[in-house]
């Protein structure tokens, strides 16, 4: 069996994102989606959070499943016997930053990554970039599933409001 992983922090979980692992997805027999835990950053949500929102997201793709991971990324490659990471690029900036990180992972394992362009209409969006203009009360939801949207909007809210 194919699987492939699709490693981020999802905070929030993009249509940009979706679009990767929809078009993943349609290419391997089993996708993990894999929210990836940095000790070093607090994000807007809490990890399983995350996974609950992107589960949600995904649901009507049944081959894709959703869980949390810490440490190298290819060490769940291993776990979840895959061979192929699954990275999407907006740019040419993206790409940079990333062979370094593909290369290594190849020398590690021999794990390979696999590059997706992102739908144009996405390639501007981040979830920085997201949470920022949600943050200053820009419309962000040409970028965001309906519920993802509102989880972000009332947890900016909160935020405010505390």
């Amino acid at each position: 069996m194919s699987t492939a992983v699709c490693p981020g922090s999802y905070d929030p979980f993009t249509l940009g994102h979706r679009f990767v692992v929809e078009r993943a997805a349609a290419r391997f027999e089993r996708v993990v989606v894999a929210v990836v835990v940095n000790p070093n950053k607090k994000g807007m949500f809490g990890i399983e959070e995350r996974i609950a929102l992107i589960e949600r997201d995904v649901a009507d793709l049944p081959n894709v499943d959703v869980r949390s991971w810490t440490g190298l990324v290819v060490d769940l490659l291993t776990e979840e016997g895959a061979d192929t990471m699954v990275k999407g690029l907006r740019s040419e900036t993206d790409f940079a930053y990333e062979i370094p990180m593909a290369q290594m992972n190849r020398e590690l394992t021999g794990a390979e990554t696999f590059f997706m362009l992102t739908d144009p209409r996405y390639a501007h969006v981040s979830s920085s970039l997201v949470k920022e203009v949600a943050k200053l009360g820009g419309d962000v939801t040409p970028y965001l599933s309906d519920h993802i949207h509102s989880a972000l909007i009332e947890r900016i809210e909160g935020v405010l409001r505390a």
